[in-house]
């Protein structure tokens, strides 16, 4: 987050040099109360945290038994956090994400428990964990997409029940899915980790930049408030065409089914907060949308999109 004291508004107008001495007073209630926000944000973290899961994996090649342990996995938002065990079995045929109901798991004879290895993609999360559970899993674990690495990232899974449903990296699912593939026996422990609350420290800087930048305004404007000469004729024309191109952007009402609802997609990064049915959207030119109350301020004060700065002047 970026303030820009040289672009605040005045009296609804652009002012290239700072706020007048009428309107300080107002500037200064309304960035304490910002702050005071930001605070409160921060502090509310509890449903934003996510637990990252220790997996100890042991596997026998040749006369060796190898065991590795790493936390290379988070728990799923709706996944209790408990600690799980068993050999990790796949699902039969070649597709591997589960999304066939009839989907069954060559789960070997001796096993009494087992933690089915999912890959990503082709229907919901929910639906590909309650396929595993309903053919008996202990647990499951899905790996995320190619050429994603070993990022991953809490999953929404609401109605899975009591499951346990872990997230790893696409390198990490495919080096056990080749294992597996070849005859290997692999048996992992799950267990809880540690929590974190990825955005945190991001916002704690934002926070502390914006509070800085808060009392050094303050400071200036009380050793000096400058006379601020009217805006030009051009600076009102220019503040006239933001305003005509904000209101020819589009504008969506979301409704259930849309994939903009989907919990696997982005979230405003205006608000952070996620889309819901009738809530209003503005689309910019160059496609990428958020939440009509939260981007057209921004839009009259900058003019251009919050994440690849597209000039909304622009054709």
């Amino acid at each position: 987050m970026s303030f820009c004291f040289s672009c605040l508004l005045v009296n609804g107008k652009m002012n290239p040099l700072g706020p007048t001495p009428s309107v300080h007073r107002s500037v200064s209630s309304r960035l304490l109360r910002l702050s005071v926000f930001l605070l409160l944000s921060l502090l509310d973290s509890k449903g934003k945290a996510m637990w990252t899961a220790h997996l100890n994996i042991t596997f026998q090649v040749g006369n060796r038994i190898i065991s590795e342990l790493g936390e290379s996995g988070v728990f799923g938002n709706h996944s209790p956090l408990e600690r799980v065990s068993g050999a990790v079995v796949l699902p039969e045929g070649w597709n591997q994400n589960a999304c066939n109901p009839l989907t069954n798991f060559s789960r070997p004879d001796q096993t009494d428990t087992w933690l089915a290895l999912i890959e990503r993609g082709g229907c919901t999360f929910t639906h590909k964990i309650n396929v595993a559970a309903e053919k008996g899993a202990n647990g499951v674990i899905i790996y995320n997409y190619p050429g994603t690495g070993n990022k991953v990232f809490p999953m929404s899974h609401q109605g899975t029940e009591n499951i346990v449903a872990v997230m790893i990296g696409n390198l990490k699912g495919m080096e056990l899915l080749h294992l597996i593939q070849q005859g290997v026996y692999v048996t992992i422990i799950i267990e809880v980790g540690r929590m974190h609350v990825p955005w945190l420290s991001q916002y704690v800087t934002s926070l502390f930049t914006f509070l800085a930048s808060t009392v050094i305004y303050l400071f200036l404007q009380c050793a000096w408030i400058p006379r601020v000469p009217n805006l030009t004729r051009r600076q009102r024309q220019i503040k006239a065409n933001v305003k005509k191109a904000i209101g020819q952007l589009q504008l969506r009402v979301l409704k259930e089914g849309d994939k903009e609802l989907d919990p696997n997609e982005d979230s405003c990064v205006v608000c952070l907060d996620v889309y819901k049915a009738q809530d209003v959207i503005r689309i910019l030119t160059c496609k990428h949308f958020f939440h009509k109350t939260c981007v057209d301020p921004w839009l009259l004060a900058h003019a251009t999109c919050p994440m690849c700065k597209c000039d909304i002047l622009k054709p």
